[in-house]
């Protein structure tokens, strides 16, 4: 094990210790009780099974028998979920076939980013992650189960639903992927359409025609955003069966994944003698193990987020600083768009999961003694892979070694010989940068501010040539207090576009990137925000600022005296909180934590 690895470990138990023992003897109450459906009054339990064959209502009386809660976030607008449509069957028939019987538990709500990027219902996504680990809680809370599958994929969804999950973590659960979309256009291609159209040199319908030749069938997208960082941190914590986080959907060996699945959570309760509660296997170790997954593959930024607040419902502790030791050590090994050329799919066919995993356990960068959902406890059957023959499924060695060099690399040979992750620090707070993605010659940007407190505002300077200059944009009140921190691609092309041009540009803001965080540097989620008088706020037209990257640096070329005698300057932005049902969500703003806690309704944060 790197001594590195252990250090880090070793400081997030010892300041987990108070929380985690807290949250272990709560789910450990909850297991001393027993299969809570016995302990149901008749009148409960009738209105539990009521609507189940008689059999069912016979092996739901008793406790002989496991009941399977199925928590799915279908819906068929979002093309990565449109699959589980089929899975609730699929899953009832293996779990029936195994002994045992399946409801589906609940369903919770699922945005696409994709439709709401750069639109008002963006101003809604962060928080929907909360509102679905509560959804997921309230489906849970019949006290009817023994075990829960959850369906989900995309953003702020499989973050939701873990959170939740951890909230009943005396139950096992298994994480059912539904895989991606098989590959379309390619990614740099509809960057360039994107950039194009920018600058009015294509129109809508030819924007389009490119947007659809790129997100083009069911399936996850394939470029590597939240989403798909979601299912690689999923499966390198143990919560998917090995290799399954990345088969396309409506394919044999997708079905037969999901039906493996059914069956494997069957083995885990508490009825058996293999019990694996998923408060136990989600501890620091495992916790640990995603940090690591999203620095070795250049993973989205929103999860410098979503992976304190999963954290923090498991009781344990972690935080940017972290991130930011752990990414000196673990090196880049993946080159997926936006990091590089290839898609998700090129990924799977040069060795995918498996190659990257054990990888890492070779080199003492990874905990393999987590106890995972596979059939031995461990990580190191997480270097296998899913095959289908005429006998059925089953798992085979994998590759052992990347089947392509320009996708997956290895520690030895690096695309990068840290993680790309940056904690940034200075005057103006603190925040994280992503650079994986970012050209050298542009990770360090000296230039004037120009100031914006709406991104809308900073497309129309762009179009009317005021950005046509040397400059860094500083964009203020995007935090999750001031609107609910929405993600900011909508400033990805017009930035992309004076880079391009051959001016040193790039963004600071106290709001939202993610995955498809491109080739612009930038500083993000600057805490404290600016609606809690952060620093970002004082910061005025023409000051220099100075953003290094690579050292972590972010600093306005300010007197002390004089920026520190500054008045937090107001929010300019209007209309943010009404409309699109954003004035609902107005106590989720006014009590959100930092985006360095977690950004999060759910915890007392100090």
């Amino acid at each position: 094990m790197h001594p590195s690895l252990e250090k880090v470990t070793a400081d997030v138990v010892k300041r987990s210790r108070e929380t985690r023992a807290a949250y272990l003897a709560r789910i450990d109450a909850a297991v001393e009780k027993g299969p809570h459906r016995a302990k149901l009054a008749c009148g409960n339990l009738a209105h539990g099974f009521a609507a189940c064959a008689s059999d069912e209502k016979d092996d739901l009386a008793g406790t002989q028998k496991a009941n399977i809660a199925i928590i799915s976030a279908y819906n068929d607008m979002l093309s990565a979920h449109e699959p589980y449509k089929d899975f609730p069957t699929l899953i009832k028939q293996a779990v029936r076939e195994a002994g045992g019987v399946a409801q589906f538990a609940g369903g919770v709500p699922a945005m696409c980013d994709g439709v709401t990027q750069g639109q008002p219902g963006m101003e809604l996504s962060l928080f929907s992650r909360d509102v679905i680990a509560m959804a997921t809680a309230i489906g849970l809370s019949h006290n009817m189960f023994d075990a829960a599958l959850y369906l989900g994929v995309c953003d702020k969804i499989v973050p939701g639903l873990l959170i939740g999950a951890l909230s009943f973590g005396h139950l096992p659960a298994v994480f059912v992927p539904a895989g991606p979309m098989p590959s379309g256009l390619p990614n740099k291609e509809k960057v360039r359409i994107r950039q194009l159209y920018a600058e009015g040199k294509v129109g809508r319908k030819e924007l389009l025609e490119s947007e659809s030749q790129s997100y083009h069938s069911p399936g996850t997208c394939t470029f590597f955003g939240t989403a798909n960082s979601n299912q690689m941190m999923v499966e390198i914590m143990g919560l998917h069966l090995p290799g399954s986080s990345f088969i396309n959907p409506y394919t044999p060996l997708r079905d037969e994944l999901t039906k493996a699945a059914a069956r494997q959570i069957l083995k885990f309760t508490a009825l058996g003698d293999d019990f694996r509660p998923i408060g136990h296997a989600i501890d620091e170790k495992a916790i640990i193990n995603a940090i690591i997954g999203l620095l070795a593959t250049g993973g989205s930024t929103n999860h410098t987020i979503h992976l304190i607040a999963i954290a923090r419902a498991a009781g344990v502790i972690i935080n940017w600083d972290d991130f930011d030791k752990l990414s000196k050590i673990v090196p880049l090994l993946a080159k997926i768009y936006p990091n590089g050329s290839a898609d998700v799919n090129h990924f799977q066919a040069a060795g995918g999961m498996g190659v990257l995993i054990a990888e890492l356990l070779r080199n003492g960068l990874l905990h393999g003694d987590i106890l995972t959902i596979g059939d031995e406890r461990g990580m190191g059957q997480y270097s296998r892979e899913p095959k289908l023959t005429d006998g059925g499924l089953h798992w085979a060695e994998g590759p052992g070694a990347s089947q392509d060099e320009t996708v997956i690399s290895s520690v030895s040979k690096p695309f990068q010989p840290t993680g790309g992750l940056t904690v940034m620090h200075g005057n103006l707070g603190r925040g994280v940068s992503k650079i994986s993605a970012v050209a050298e010659q542009h990770q360090v940007v000296t230039a004037p501010a120009v100031v914006f407190d709406d991104q809308d505002d900073v497309v129309a300077a762009f179009k009317r040539g005021e950005l046509e200059k040397d400059c860094i944009v500083v964009l203020r009140f995007q935090g999750p207090k001031a609107n609910g921190m929405p993600e900011l691609h909508k400033l990805t092309p017009p930035l992309g576009v004076l880079q391009d041009r051959g001016f040193k540009v790039a963004l600071i803001t106290d709001g939202r990137m993610s995955g498809a965080s491109g080739k612009v540097p930038s500083a993000i989620h600057m805490c404290p925000e600016c609606l809690d008088g952060g620093p970002l706020a004082k910061v005025r037209d023409g000051d220099i600022i100075a953003l290094n990257t690579q050292t972590g640096e972010v600093n306005v070329q300010v007197d002390s005296a004089e920026f520190e005698a500054r008045t937090v300057a107001a929010n300019s932005a209007k209309g943010h909180h009404f409309g699109m049902g954003r004035e609902l969500f107005g106590g989720f703003r006014a009590h959100a934590s930092s985006a360095e806690t977690g950004a999060t309704n759910l915890f007392y944060v100090d």
